[in-house]
Parts: structure tokens; C-alpha cells; sequence
């Protein structure tokens, strides 16, 4: 099992790393500068547990990337990370399949928290307990948010909670709008009522 770092530029390569080491330091990291080097490496070197990418590669044009890896390695999750402000260009990446969304001027702090956010997420996330997607149930944690959003929490509320980061909730909901095939807290709210998967 290994992390994926695809970003053609060595200095910011090498920053992902260093936190990633930090924050796994048993983990197996792969650098990689192109998108097209991918399959050859995951052959070699394990399946990927965590893909942290850039959105402008040499081989890319704008979200093409996430979509391609999504397209292929449609369980594991994506942290793209880019120049553009969140603002310009988050919500297309989230779209494309991406887990989150960091900007190049975050701090190693941020970084870190948004990278431990997508890790913690994963492993919680237990494979038996997943059921197949789209198939409208829920694992523990997934219903455990679709309650606090029927209360009207925040992400800060559920973050603290649950005594988690706010991008760890972030994530969650992500994961969690995906997996019923949705958009917003309202929809899936709605859709949580209209199937049942609310008690009481």
C-alpha cells in the first residue's frame, strides 16, 4: 500500500512529503511528476491508499486529472492541491471526485490538517463496513452525520463533537454526499427522509 505525490514541481513535491513522513512516517510514498507514469508505478510499488495531486500537470488540463484517476481508482481518496484560490476552482475538483481541496499558500499546519483529515477519514472508513455505493446505505459515521445535520449543526459543531477537525468533517460530508448522490446538506437531508435512513 503506498501514497501517490504527483506534482512535476520538486520543491512543493517535497513539502507533501515531508508532512506526509510526519504523518505516516511507516507509509510507503511514491513521487511521480506526470499523471501518465501512474499505472506503471502502481504495478510496481502497491495500491494506492491516498493520491495527493497536483491540478496542473504536464500531461493534465484543468480537473482532467482527478477524473482520471477517480475513473480508475474510484475508492481512494484525492487531495488536490493548486495555486488557483479555493474559490476559482474547489468546487469543480470536489465535483470531478476529489476528497479536498488545498491551496499552495497554505501553511504546513493547514496542510497537515487537511492531509491527517483525508487519512483519518479512510481508516475510518472500515472496507467491511462500507456497503457497495450508491446503494443508499450508510456506514456508522455516515449516519451518525445524516443525524447532526437533521439537528441543524455546523461543520465547527460536528467537529467538535466528534473531536475531529472541521477538515475531517469536511470530508465526511463529502463522502457522504457522494455516496447518496447529492449536492447539499438540504438534499441530502431530503433524501435521507424520503428514504428512511432517519430515526425517529
Amino acid at each position: 500500500m503506498s501514497i501517490y505525490v504527483i506534482d512535476d514541481h520538486p520543491l512543493m513535491r517535497d513539502a507533501i512529503v515531508m508532512v506526509l513522513r510526519r504523518l505516516r512516517p511507516a507509509e510507503n510514498i511514491v513521487e511521480l511528476e506526470r499523471l501518465d507514469k501512474l499505472a506503471s508505478s502502481v504495478q510496481q510499488r502497491g495500491a494506492p491508499t491516498l493520491f495527493c495531486l497536483d491540478l496542473k500537470l504536464p500531461d493534465t488540463n484543468g480537473v482532467s486529472g482527478v477524473i482520471a484517476v477517480k475513473q480508475v481508482y474510484p475508492n481512494v481518496p484525492i487531495a488536490v492541491y493548486s495555486a488557483a484560490p479555493a474559490a476559482d476552482m474547489e468546487d469543480a475538483c470536489i465535483e470531478a471526485g476529489a476528497d479536498t481541496y488545498i491551496e499552495k499558500s497554505a501553511s504546513s499546519n493547514e496542510l497537515a490538517a487537511a492531509l491527517r483529515g483525508l487519512l483519518m477519514a479512510g481508516s475510518e472508513d472500515d472496507t467491511e463496513e462500507m456497503p457497495a455505493a450508491n446503494s443508499g446505505k450508510l456506514s456508522k459515521r455516515q449516519t451518525q452525520l445524516i443525524a447532526m445535520l437533521d439537528k441543524g449543526m455546523s461543520n465547527r459543531d460536528i467537529a467538535t463533537d466528534l473531536e475531529i477537525s472541521e477538515h475531517t468533517v469536511k470530508v465526511h460530508l463529502w463522502r457522504l454526499f457522494r455516496r447518496l448522490g447529492v449536492k447539499s446538506r438540504t438534499q441530502a437531508l431530503h433524501y435521507a427522509r424520503t428514504n428512511g435512513l432517519l430515526s425517529g
